[in-house]
C-alpha cells in the first residue's frame, strides 16, 4: 500500500499491529482520525498513555485495576470461599457479565500450551496454590476454555491443587468443545457456571 505521506504510512502501519485489523481497515481508522480536531486526536493518543502508566494488575487475583488491589477483591460482598480459575481479563469480564457469580477470580494469564512454549512456570499457577491454601477458601472453579489447552491445564491444576484441601470443580460443558469463554453467550456462560460439578466426575465422563 503505497501512502502519498510517510507520517500516514507510520500511523497505518501502528494501527494495521492491533490484532483483526488489517492494512484497509487501519487505512480507514486513521483517515477518521485526521478529519477530526487536533484536541480530539491529542485527547484519543493520551488515554492510551495513561493506560499504560496507570492500569496495573490486581496484586491478589491478576484481574487489571487502576489500584494495587483490584474492586472485585475489596468488595466485602463477594463470596471470599470461592475462587473462580480463568485464562485472562476477557473472561472475567464474561463471566461478570452473566450477573451469576459472586465469587471471587484468579486470572492465569494464559493456558499450558507446549506447541506455543507455554509451561506451568510461565502462568500465575503458583500464585493460586498459596490463594487455596488461604483460610477461608473452599472451592476453586475451573472456568477455562473447552480447547486441549483448556483442558490440560485444568487437569494440572488439578493435581496441584489437590493437597490443598478445597474442592475443585469445573464449569459444565453447555460450552461447545473448542469454545473460547470470552465468546460464549452470557445465558449459557452463567449456566455453566451454576451448573458446574466436581473435576473427578469431569473426569470420568
Amino acid at each position: 500500500m503505497n501512502l502519498p505521506s510517510k507520517y500516514l504510512q507510520d500511523a497505518v502501519d501502528q494501527m494495521s499491529s492491533l490484532p483483526g485489523i488489517g492494512k484497509r481497515t487501519a487505512l480507514r481508522l486513521v483517515l477518521h482520525l485526521i478529519a477530526q480536531s487536533e484536541e480530539d486526536v491529542n485527547g484519543f493518543a493520551s488515554s492510551f498513555s495513561r493506560l499504560k502508566s496507570h492500569v496495573k494488575q490486581c496484586k491478589n487475583c491478576g484481574n487489571l485495576s487502576d489500584l494495587v488491589i483490584c474492586s472485585i477483591c475489596q468488595d466485602a460482598k463477594r463470596d471470599q470461599s470461592i475462587i473462580c480459575v480463568v485464562q485472562d481479563i476477557r473472561d472475567v469480564l464474561a463471566i461478570e457479565n452473566t450477573m451469576q457469580y459472586r465469587g471471587l477470580y484468579h486470572v492465569l494469564g494464559g493456558l499450558i500450551s507446549p506447541m506455543d512454549g507455554i509451561g506451568p512456570g510461565d502462568l500465575a499457577i503458583d500464585q493460586l496454590v498459596v490463594r487455596a491454601q488461604g483460610e477461608g477458601v473452599k472451592e476453586v472453579i475451573l472456568a477455562l476454555s473447552a480447547t486441549m489447552e483448556g483442558d490440560t491445564t485444568n487437569y494440572y491444576l488439578f493435581k496441584r491443587l489437590q493437597p490443598c484441601q478445597v474442592e475443585v470443580s469445573v464449569i459444565a460443558r453447555g460450552i461447545g468443545v473448542g469454545s473460547e469463554i470470552e465468546y460464549t453467550d452470557e445465558v449459557t456462560l452463567g449456566r455453566s457456571i451454576a451448573t458446574r460439578s466436581p473435576f473427578e466426575v469431569a473426569l470420568s465422563r
